[in-house]
């Protein structure tokens, strides 16, 4: 895998020998949502306004706080 840079988004997938092509891109598919690529493409196509992103951060602080929650409860 690529060392990746400021700003630079990769996502990467080997295609196995003798795997089809649709399942391979099923995969990168797959990566590409876990990774956010699509929403980070989609959010830096359009201006955003400071309370839209204010309004993102928050939903993202939220999120991720109730993740820690979950995954570190004892």
């Amino acid at each position: 895998m690529q060392k990746k840079k400021v700003g630079e988004i990769v996502a990467e997938v080997v295609v196995r020998k003798g795997e089809p092509i649709d399942r391979a891109l099923k995969r990168l598919k797959g990566k590409i949502d876990a990774d956010g690529i699509l929403d980070e493409v989609r959010r830096l196509r359009a201006f955003e306004t400071p309370t839209q992103k204010a309004r993102r951060k928050a939903k993202n602080n939220a999120k991720r706080s109730k993740m820690k929650l979950r995954f570190h409860m004892h």
